[in-house]
């Protein structure tokens, strides 16, 4: 916690000044080219049912993925074990998240007039899989950015056009079925749909597959838990 916000002026406000400024830009930015979002009628509550579970999984990924390296020297006490550094990120950035979550869009129903329905059950399934894909993605990056650091290159700019791709800007129904084809098999469009389909009753996601969005996510966890447990030495050695 102190490393995450406690020398930064503010400190832990940021975690929620960050994304609600984002919101804010995309709601601006977008009323001005359409007259409504897609689903109900506050650009606010759109955005953020988007971009606020997309955000959960990038922060969360991003820190798990350079957990070791961040906790190096304390790695180097025979008490403090990889599985501690990594569950440590993971734990404070996934409550975070969750707060952070909590606080925005209860903000934003209270003061926009946005007359939802809030249903959870998708809602909470939404925000599982969005941590269990930040888990597996974080622990597969973190190995590998440990064994092959140009990997942390080619990882940045593979991930870029993720913001646009995942749904956080629009909705899969508004797609081109041959964009759908295409995007149905990025798990964060089935995260960022189920999210929405919590807050939007009409919404019905039809396309989102959970069993599907789960395998993305315990894969590269397995791999991650495995490669780790070989070559934890190396990374912290290199």
């Amino acid at each position: 916690m102190a490393t995450r916000y406690g020398k930064s002026p503010g400190g832990y406000i940021w975690a929620i000044v960050e994304p609600m400024g984002m919101i804010v830009i995309l709601a601006l930015a977008f009323s001005l080219l359409v007259r409504t979002p897609s689903l109900g009628n506050s650009f606010l509550l759109f955005y953020a049912t988007g971009y606020l579970p997309f955000n959960l999984y990038q922060t969360i990924s991003s820190f798990m993925a350079y957990s070791i390296a961040f906790s190096k020297p304390l790695l180097f006490y025979p008490a403090v074990t990889w599985t501690d550094a990594i569950l440590a990120r993971f734990i404070l950035n996934a409550l975070t998240g969750i707060l952070v979550m909590f606080i925005l869009l209860t903000a934003i129903s209270i003061i926009v007039d946005t007359r939802v329905v809030i249903t959870i059950e998708p809602l909470v399934i939404s925000i599982f899989l969005a941590l269990l894909l930040a888990a597996g993605v974080g622990m597969l990056n973190c190995v590998l950015f440990g064994l092959y650091p140009v990997w942390v290159q080619i990882w940045s700019i593979a991930t870029r056009p993720l913001f646009i791709i995942s749904g956080v800007l629009f909705i899969y129904e508004d797609l081109p079925k041959a964009v759908q084809d295409i995007l149905w098999y990025n798990p964060l469009m089935h995260v960022t749909g189920l999210a929405r389909k919590g807050f939007f009753p009409t919404y019905h996601a039809s396309y989102v597959d959970v069993t599907y969005v789960i395998i993305c996510g315990l894969v590269p966890l397995f791999l991650g838990v495995v490669l780790m447990g070989r070559y934890h030495r190396d990374i912290l050695n290199s």
